[in-house]
């Protein structure tokens, strides 16, 4: 992974942004020597997003089974007909 100063980030921006897109490699931005931010690609970060929200929604979906809050079938079916048109 690429490290960048904050600094270098004012300055040569077009630079570091132009070496994101090409090489994919996220960039992290620093201040005062400390983690500050990722720079990331578009794309990437919209897959990122588009991952947590399934992991999210296969968790809701554990929880559902673990607390029995789960339907047949049938009574999906049923439940759903109404939008199944």
């Amino acid at each position: 992974m690429k490290i960048e100063l904050v600094t270098t980030l004012k300055r040569q921006a077009t630079k570091i942004l132009a070496e994101l897109h090409e090489s994919k490699e996220p960039v992290l931005i620093t201040e005062h020597g400390q983690p500050s931010a990722y720079l990331v690609d578009v794309d990437d970060y919209e897959l990122m997003q588009n991952r947590i929200r399934l992991l999210e929604g296969i968790a809701r979906g554990e929880t559902a089974i673990l607390k029995n809050r789960t339907y047949s079938q049938s009574e999906a079916t049923e439940k759903m007909s109404k939008w199944l048109k």
